[in-house]
């Protein structure tokens, strides 16, 4: 099925404006998801918009949005109102800051998205426009779901990738967390080539399409199993032992990855002895 757009639009840099669409990078559908049900019949739960003042269910026509500015006073704002807030991200993807595409901390970014030419004639003025920002990523902002957001552009693949960015007032420090207060100001040597040494050893190229969310591979099992009345009988997970003696169990890694890479190299059938000359068959 084909990816529909959730923003239409200007990719704008400089006196540059190039029409785009918008289309979100990730897929919801790939997760499971439950309904609300009544354990007694199993028929699926309603959420009716009541108000109790009127002692009455509410249409969706007679909704209208507030905002609390004081307790229990609303100030009701109409969408009407909501069409004067014009703000040029509405409609262009302003990049008015262009640095390196490593230079975003990644607790800055939130949810990514495709960015494609709108019709044939924006195609070529696309692709120059992602030759040119190779290694370079630009910053702007865009109004998407009634807010604005900062964004990142920078070129993948065929096309773009727009990631939603967090305002700074978003992030929270890490002098927030009491328990990082105490963390030691030094480490042992020794402790540390040895937890290297460690990590060496799973070095390698990352490969997503290895990883699955086995989570839901298991739910989805389950899931099956009770449609068509089968048990389904788990092993219990243990719980990982505590380290007492970091150093012992930084050697005991080595030593057990050691073993499991001698049983992995295959043994090789050995070779016939060769005759000796004058032997008979």
């Amino acid at each position: 099925m084909a990816a529909r757009p959730t923003w239409k639009g200007y990719l704008k840099i400089s006196l540059v404006n190039i029409p785009v669409k918008v289309f979100p990078a990730t897929d919801a559908a790939a997760t499971l998801s439950f309904n609300q049900l009544h354990a007694d019949c199993q028929t699926r739960i309603q959420q009716k918009r009541w108000c109790p003042n009127c002692q009455k269910e509410v249409a969706n026509t007679d909704i209208v949005k507030g905002y609390e500015f004081e307790k229990g006073r609303y100030v009701v704002v109409g969408e009407e109102d909501i069409d004067k807030v014009r703000v040029e991200s509405t409609r262009v993807i302003n990049l008015e800051k262009f640095t390196d595409d490593t230079d975003v901390d990644p607790i800055y970014l939130e949810r990514p998205y495709y960015l494609a030419p709108d019709g044939p004639v924006a195609r070529d003025a696309f692709a120059v426009i992602c030759e040119g920002m190779k290694g370079k990523a630009g910053i702007g902002k865009m109004a998407l779901y009634g807010r604005e957001y900062l964004v990142k552009v920078q070129p993948r693949e065929r096309g773009l990738v727009m990631y939603t960015l967090r305002h700074a007032n978003e992030i929270r420090s890490m002098d927030a967390i009491e328990e990082l207060a105490d963390m030691p100001a030094t480490v042992k040597p020794d402790e540390v080539r040895l937890a290297r040494q460690v990590m060496g050893t799973f070095e390698g190229e990352l490969e997503f399409d290895s990883y699955h969310d086995e989570y839901q591979v298991g739910l989805r099992e389950i899931i099956d199993a009770k449609i068509e009345g089968r048990e389904i009988v788990t092993q219990e997970v243990e719980a990982p032992p505590k380290v007492v003696n970091l150093m012992e169990a930084l050697r005991k890694s080595l030593d057990t990855i050691s073993a499991n890479k001698k049983k992995a190299v295959p043994v090789e059938r050995m070779a016939a002895p060769k005759k000796r000359a004058g032997a008979r068959g």
